[in-house]
């Protein structure tokens, strides 16, 4: 059995991961910092490392350099956000296996592991790696699903259109409708991928204290700066700064966004020193930016300079060929994150999730099929498993009977073939006594 370390400081998804290892036949040990990673390591030797990039007092490639050095044949595999895939493409040079993005689904990573499992490490390899790094071909992080109707279509060739360009970016849409995976994509597929992806939500920063988040600030500058800060735009030199709800900017701050936005030249609060930043922008708001400029709530020359090319997100309710397709990508995410294994959604799940609006979009989907999972006790999610408003939302305005006795039949039928109709088994999966699963059967007639 193949031994396993996950080192993650986030507690909750390293528990998941190491549950859903162990039910494939893995032997998992867990660690939530440095110091406990060298405490299993100088204990017992592992087949295979799965570390996050970033954790407490130290990093995954720091641990990566120890692991190599002691135990050479260990492979070694990274997980990282977004803005770290220069640094995962870097450890990948000083002998990690491979890297993977968050989210994943539990198919990615476990293919990714019984990859490197299979991969032998031999000691001609080890000598190559440790004496000449080789370029290694950057991937683009698995998270960012391609729709398949006319719509989804028009908005991914238009990311390719703009991505290898300098251009700044508008993206417009309603709330929830991915306008930052947008973005992400549109750095992903730039010249500028191995650089950092910075997000900054414009709407959630205190007035007060805006311009030491956009540009950084100096010692001393100001009550409780005890210490020198990067700002955002230092932050993403070289890569790209999204501005997530740009129309909530003061006018104040729309003025030293221009500024530094056309002179690519910023100061630190407390300083005169001018810093240079090569970064792209890409902006995203829900709002119509020009009648808030008519309004005189939005300056017409830093709208401009944000909408060099414009990209409005469709809305899910516009993405109908696309709903079933974002749904089970969602059901896969939802099952790693609460250890679950729900594998389909029945035809009437699947009818209500069609015709439900979305009002709050991918977002809300994402909440939606993460609750319903957690309510499924089958293989199968039934729509008595989502939430009340979703159900009476689909059957507004249509006319289908989704009754609840259409419900337990096909949850029914669909536990007696999971388990080839062997009514004990199937009483004990709908979590029901013999007697109410034949009360049911011979209350339905159902030919079983």
């Amino acid at each position: 059995m193949p031994k396993i370390l996950i080192i993650e400081d986030d507690t909750a998804f390293c528990q998941m991961l190491q549950k859903f290892l162990t039910k494939n036949g893995f032997e998992v040990s867990i660690g939530f910092s440095i110091k406990e990673a060298e405490q299993h390591l100088a204990s017992s030797t592992f087949d295979l490392i799965l570390s996050d990039v970033r954790l407490p007092k130290g990093n995954g490639v720091t641990l990566l350099a120890q692991v190599k050095r002691d135990s050479p044949k260990t492979q070694v595999i990274l997980m990282t956000g977004y803005a770290e895939v220069k640094t995962a493409v870097n450890a990948i040079k000083e002998g990690a296996f491979d890297y993977i993005s968050k989210p994943f689904t539990p198919e990615a990573i476990l293919g990714v592991i019984k990859e490197a499992l299979k991969t032998e490490v031999t000691e001609t390899q080890i000598a190559v790696k440790s004496s000449k790094k080789e370029p290694v071909e950057e991937k683009k992080p698995v998270g960012f699903l391609k729709g398949q109707g006319e719509k989804s279509k028009k908005l991914q060739q238009y990311v390719e259109l703009v991505a290898p360009t300098n251009m700044s970016v508008l993206l417009t849409g309603e709330s929830g409708t991915g306008k930052e995976v947008t973005a992400n994509s549109i750095h992903l597929a730039s010249k500028r991928s191995n650089k950092p992806f910075v997000a900054v939500d414009c709407g959630a920063i205190p007035k007060e204290i805006a311009t030491s988040e956009f540009f950084g600030h100096v010692k001393g500058s100001f009550t409780g700066a005890i210490d020198d800060k990067k700002g955002h735009f230092e932050a993403a030199n070289g890569g790209t700064l999204f501005l997530d709800e740009v129309g909530n900017l003061s006018y104040e701050h729309q003025v030293q966004l221009l500024r530094a936005i056309q002179e690519r030249k910023i100061k630190r609060v407390g300083s005169t020193q001018e810093i240079q930043v090569d970064i792209r922008i890409i902006a995203a708001t829900n709002e119509n930016l020009l009648e808030a400029v008519e309004e005189g709530n939005f300056r017409e020359d830093l709208y401009h300079r944000l909408n060099e090319f414009s990209i409005e997100v469709p809305s899910l309710r516009d993405r109908r060929e696309d709903i079933l397709l974002f749904a089970d990508y969602f059901l896969a995410r939802a099952n790693t994150e609460l250890d679950k294994n729900v594998l389909e959604f029945s035809e009437e799940t699947k009818n209500i999730l069609h015709k439900y609006d979305w009002p709050g979009n991918l977002r809300e989907m994402k909440n939606v099929i993460k609750r319903a999972v957690l309510f499924s006790p089958t293989e199968t999610m039934f729509p008595n498993a989502l939430a009340d408003e979703v159900v009476d939302g689909a059957n507004k305005g249509h006319e289908v009977n989704f009754s609840r006795s259409d419900f337990e039949k096909e949850r029914i039928l669909s536990a007696l073939k999971q388990t080839n109709f062997n009514k004990s088994k199937a009483a004990k999966l709908l979590q029901v006594t013999r007697k109410t699963l034949y009360n049911k059967i011979n209350q339905y007639q159902l030919d079983v």
